[in-house]
This record gives C-alpha cells, sequence and structure tokens, in this order.
C-alpha cells in the first residue's frame, strides 16, 4: 500500500514513467550504432528489460494517473506509453483523458483491440464514450453487458451530452417502503458492493416509485426491526432525466450533495446522479470555457501536431484580424489630426486600454452572474445602473490622472482635459458593453464566455479611438 500525498505520488509515477522512457531512448540509440548479430541482441534486451519494467509500472497505475501522465508527454513518448499501457487498463484511461488526447489514443488501436478495452467498462462509461469510438466498436463492445445495462445504456445515450439524462448512473442501492432495516440489510448484501459514492439508500414501492430516503447513518444507527417508512426521510433534491447539467451542479453545490435520484415524470427512480461526475463535468466545462475565451477549441490536445494547432487558432484570428482592421481604419480617419499632434498617437493606446481593462471586469462580473443564476429580469435595471455609477466615478478619478499625467508631459491643459474626457466617456462605453455583450449572447443562445472579451476589444478600442480623436480634432486644432 502506498501512502503520501495524491500530488506527490504523481509527479513520483510521472518521473518514474520519464526515467524509463529517457532509458529507452538511449538504448534505442545504442541499437542504430550497432550491426549484425550485436544489434538483434541489443533490441532484445531492450524489449525483454526496459519495455517489460515500463509495462509492469504501467500496470501499477490508477486510470486517472495514467490518463494524467499520457497527457503530459510529448506525442512520440506518449504513443510508446500507451502501446505499452495493459489492454484492461485502456478502457479506464480513455475515460480519464481530455477530448482531445482521446480521439488520438482511439485512433492508435486496432479495431479488435479497442472493442476488449471496452468491454470491460460499465454502462455508464460506455454511455460517456458513445461519440469518441468509431459506432461499429461502440456497439461490439456494449453487446457484453447484460439486458438490463443494455437497455439502460440506450436511454441513457438518447438524452443530449449536457442533459442530467446522459450522465446519471443506473448503479442505484434502493430499498422497499414495506419493510424492515434487517430485511433491507439482507437485501443489499445479496446485491454485493454499493455503487461509488452512496451515501443514502433510495426508499422506493413496488411500483419504483421514489417514496423518500434513508442515510446510510439512520440505516445503521436504527433499530434493525424499524419499519423503513418510520426511519425515511421525504425532503429528499430530485432530478428529471431531460435537465440541464447545470442545474444539478447549482444543486449540489448548494446543498452539499454526494448523490440524488433522477426520477421520471411519474416519479418512477430511474438512476442516480452522483458528485464524481459533476465534479468532472465542472472541470471538463471549466476547461472547454478557459480555452473558448482565448478563442481556442475546448478539446484541443497540448501536444498536437503543429498544423493542427494552428488550424484550431485560425478562425479566432481572422476575426480578431477583421476587427483590428475596423479599429485601423477608425484612426485613419483621423491621419491629419494626427500629422498636425505627433503627441495624439503616443496617448490613444492609453485610452483603448484602460476602457478595454474596466469593460473585461464587467464582463467577468457578468458572466458569472449568469453562470450562478443571479441575474434575473427583475434587477437586471439594478445592475446596469450601478455599472454605470461605478464607471462614472472611475471615469472621472481616471480620467483626471491621466489628464494630469498628458499635462506634465505635454505641457498642454487642453489636450489633458481631451485626455481625461475621453478616458470618461470610454469607460462608461465600455460599462455598458460588459452588460450588453453577456446578456445579448446568452439571449441568442450563445454561451456568454465565447466571443464576449473579442467584442468587449473591438468596439472599445475603436470607441476610445474616435472618441479621443475626435475631440482632439474639434478643440486642439
Amino acid at each position: 500500500m502506498q501512502i503520501g500525498r495524491p500530488e506527490d505520488r504523481l509527479q513520483a509515477s510521472l518521473g518514474e514513467v520519464t526515467r524509463l522512457l529517457e532509458t529507452h531512448r538511449v538504448l534505442d540509440t545504442l541499437i542504430h550504432r550497432q550491426e549484425g548479430s550485436r544489434r538483434d541482441l541489443l533490441e532484445n534486451l531492450q524489449h525483454r528489460q526496459n519495455l517489460a519494467e515500463l509495462h509492469g509500472r504501467l500496470r501499477t497505475l490508477h486510470p486517472a494517473d495514467l490518463a494524467f501522465i499520457l497527457e503530459t508527454l510529448p506525442r512520440d513518448d506518449r504513443h510508446l506509453v500507451w502501446s505499452q499501457t495493459p489492454t484492461e487498463l485502456k478502457g479506464q484511461v480513455l475515460v480519464e483523458v481530455s477530448e482531445g488526447v482521446r480521439r488520438s489514443l482511439v485512433e492508435e488501436l486496432p479495431h479488435a483491440t479497442l472493442v476488449a478495452a471496452l468491454r470491460v467498462l460499465d454502462a455508464d462509461d460506455l454511455a460517456y464514450l458513445k461519440d469518441a469510438v468509431p459506432d461499429e466498436v461502440w456497439h461490439e463492445a456494449s453487446r457484453s453487458l447484460d439486458a438490463g445495462d443494455q437497455s439502460f445504456l440506450r436511454a441513457t445515450v438518447a438524452y443530449p451530452e449536457d442533459s442530467i439524462g446522459h450522465l446519471m448512473s443506473g448503479e442505484v442501492a434502493d430499498v422497499r417502503e414495506s419493510g424492515t432495516l434487517q430485511e433491507a440489510m439482507g437485501d443489499l448484501r445479496q446485491r454485493g458492493p454499493l455503487p461509488d459514492h452512496t451515501d443514502r439508500l433510495y426508499v422506493v414501492d413496488v411500483r419504483n416509485v421514489l417514496r423518500g430516503a434513508v442515510s446510510l447513518a439512520d440505516f445503521l444507527r436504527h433499530d434493525p426491526q424499524a419499519p423503513i417508512a418510520g426511519v425515511m426521510t421525504t425532503d429528499i433534491v430530485t432530478f428529471k432525466p431531460d435537465e440541464p447539467i447545470d442545474s444539478a451542479v447549482k444543486a449540489f453545490e448548494r446543498y452539499d450533495l454526494i448523490s440524488a435520484p433522477v426520477i421520471d415524470d411519474r416519479g418512477k427512480l430511474v438512476g442516480r446522479l452522483s458528485v464524481d461526475v459533476v465534479m468532472d463535468w465542472v472541470r471538463a466545462e471549466s476547461d472547454r470555457r478557459t480555452l473558448k475565451r482565448a478563442g481556442l477549441s475546448g478539446d484541443e490536445d497540448l501536444f498536437a501536431s503543429v498544423m493542427d494547432s494552428a488550424r484550431n487558432r485560425w478562425p479566432w484570428l481572422m476575426v480578431n484580424l477583421l476587427t483590428a482592421f475596423v479599429a485601423s481604419r477608425v484612426i485613419g480617419l483621423f491621419e491629419h489630426t494626427i500629422e498636425q499632434l505627433v503627441a495624439l498617437a503616443t496617448l490613444m493606446p492609453i485610452v483603448a486600454s484602460v476602457g478595454g481593462n474596466t469593460g473585461n471586469q464587467t464582463v467577468a462580473l457578468v458572466v458569472r452572474g449568469l453562470a450562478l443564476d443571479q441575474i434575473q429580469l427583475g434587477n437586471a435595471r439594478y445592475l446596469v445602473r450601478k455599472e454605470v455609477l461605478v464607471s462614472l466615478l472611475n471615469g472621472v478619478l481616471w480620467g483626471l490622472l491621466v489628464g494630469f499625467f498628458a499635462l506634465a508631459i505635454y505641457r498642454s491643459a487642453s489636450l489633458g482635459l481631451v485626455m481625461a474626457s475621453a478616458v470618461f466617456l470610454n469607460l462608461l462605453v465600455a460599462a455598458l458593453v460588459g452588460i450588453a455583450v453577456p446578456l445579448a449572447l446568452q439571449r441568442t443562445g450563445r454561451d456568454p464566455v465565447q466571443g464576449a472579451s473579442v467584442l468587449l476589444t473591438f468596439i472599445t478600442d475603436s470607441m476610445g479611438f474616435l472618441l479621443f480623436l475626435g475631440l482632439a480634432q474639434m478643440f486642439l486644432l
């Protein structure tokens, strides 16, 4: 048994695998320098010792740790480690790795090996990998499940990917309402191990309609002869399969849930949602949003090929290029003004930068409020009024600061006044845009994170240049 901090153990495993890979590269170099029988001997030694040691070390790793190691390795090293990973672990590793890495690992496996790797998975994991493997492979692997699991699997994959039904598990610890705690204990012992993350037993009637739940603490603490109906609680959080997973995430965080039952329209218990699934979804969604905020695809592999990585970045770079062209044309309208007063060229980036930063702060607050359902129709007007007042206060404060800066540098009170006015107005524009863009994207069914920063930067840059150069042309020339 290994005892220690998870991060220390993970880094130790990564270091050991890296050492074995380095040894493999050294031996491979020596092999190619030899000829004849000596080369064959060294090659045989390499495969029988070094690769066997690597295979044995990988066998002892947890699938999540092995997935992390694969994600941190360059493509050649990843290919070698994946080829030495035991087949019985490959399926679980595919469940744990990120989407971009998973795609490359699936492509490397022959049909028969991929089927064998998936056959060791349960219905929940097979449902998770439905869109990651070829259909013929998935259907062939799912035939190894029993009839009940196959039926649950077909029902689960029919739901949208972002729904609770797509992520729920069919493994549920349920007991009959009419029995006693002792009878329930005997029934549970016959079923075998409890599902992971079981914190309560769900109470159902003869029609499998959910009636309540009994926590494991109450189950163990009460008299074994006590009726289940007298011990159970009816105050439980339930979900429907067609509800969005976002609603479950908020409920799990708000009520500190470990698991929750999923029921259909008739109240029948059809599955269970557990905290590990919710946490995995939150992590994946956070990664996707972080990359989308920068205009990247949410499934890009860190060590993908140069061409694939470049192609993934082209669409957003094109959008940025188009907006930059528009902003440059705004400056082009005032070429004559800039020629007469060169100081404008050195000061106008300040106006755009301050507006962009203010707008990004507002966007971050609004996106967070939308994600937590804190922004509703009734309080949206107050939010707008509050952000406008904040921008007015900041506009006066920082406008005066940059105005005095311009006055001190260029000895021109009129230039300082124009600078202060442009910053004041651009901060007001940035606050309004920072509220309007995320709200508009959400209303149109788009992700408020994707596109908000680009649109905000385009508007604050263009308006900053227009306001500053326009005021300069009106009052300085």
